[in-house]
């Protein structure tokens, strides 16, 4: 279990649901956090809320020079969540051309800016924790998710490519892939979503997770299990089942 005390980790995307929750179990910890998203309000409030030092510096993700900016105000940091998330449902069908390369944009290739102005320094110094959000859809294509199963794939994807470069470093990358957590994003949906869990469960999961020295956090288990054996199904049979 790793000591928190005295550390600093940079939220990203830490104004709602997943987030927030997580910037309160890690400040109850003793770690200061810095909180980034683009809604100045809701970081300043969330910040005023928590037990311990925060600090704000709104950002875009989507934005090279903000992101750059962002890094050289913030300085040097022990760890580094990558939560930002954008999601509209839509299948092919019913393309949406904008909501697509946001979602891209937001989560994937935001998440590429985010590290490279990250990762160098921590490789440099031998130090540091990255936590990379991705999904359980990220481990197959699914009907109805143009643009997010996409790039949560190829978040996962990227968190792997690290994670076997960096693993007998000093600096460690984990990812988590989680169900379906109650948020304004999951708001949009409107189909049943099994195991639906509150951001404040999904939070100490994935504090849990961060104090540990395991790469994969999916969860929930039982959920997890259906999209991580999907992976080995024939393709006929996995399209039936799935769509």
């Amino acid at each position: 279990m790793k000591d928190w005390q005295g550390k600093t980790y940079w939220l990203v995307g830490a104004s709602d649901g997943l987030g927030a929750a997580l910037a309160h179990q890690l400040s109850r910890t003793g770690a200061e956090v810095i909180l980034s998203a683009r809604s100045e309000d809701k970081l300043t409030e969330l910040a005023l809320a928590l037990p311990g030092k925060a600090r704000v510096r709104v950002m875009d993700v989507t934005d090279d020079a903000d992101v750059a900016a962002a890094v050289q105000d913030i300085g040097p940091i022990d760890g580094l969540v990558y939560l930002a998330g954008a999601y509209w449902p839509f299948g092919a069908k019913d393309w949406q051309a904008g909501h697509g390369v946001t979602m891209a944009d937001v989560n994937f290739t935001g998440l590429m800016r985010v590290l490279g102005q990250v990762v160098p320094n921590m490789v440099a110094r031998d130090h540091g924790h990255i936590v990379i959000t991705s999904s359980l859809t990220a481990y197959r294509g699914l009907p109805g998710s143009i643009g997010y199963t996409a790039s949560k794939a190829a978040t996962l994807s990227l968190a792997e490519c690290m994670h076997a470069d960096l693993r007998k470093t000093g600096v460690q990358v984990q990812v988590i892939n989680p169900g379906f957590i109650k948020t304004q994003l999951t708001d949009k949906n409107d189909f049943k979503m099994p195991f639906l869990m509150e951001p404040e469960f999904a939070a100490r999961r994935v504090l849990e997770h961060m104090g540990g020295d395991s790469f994969k956090l999916d969860f929930p288990y039982g959920f997890s299990l259906l999209f991580r054996l999907g992976r080995f199904l024939p393709d006929g049979l996995y399209y039936r089942l799935f769509s």
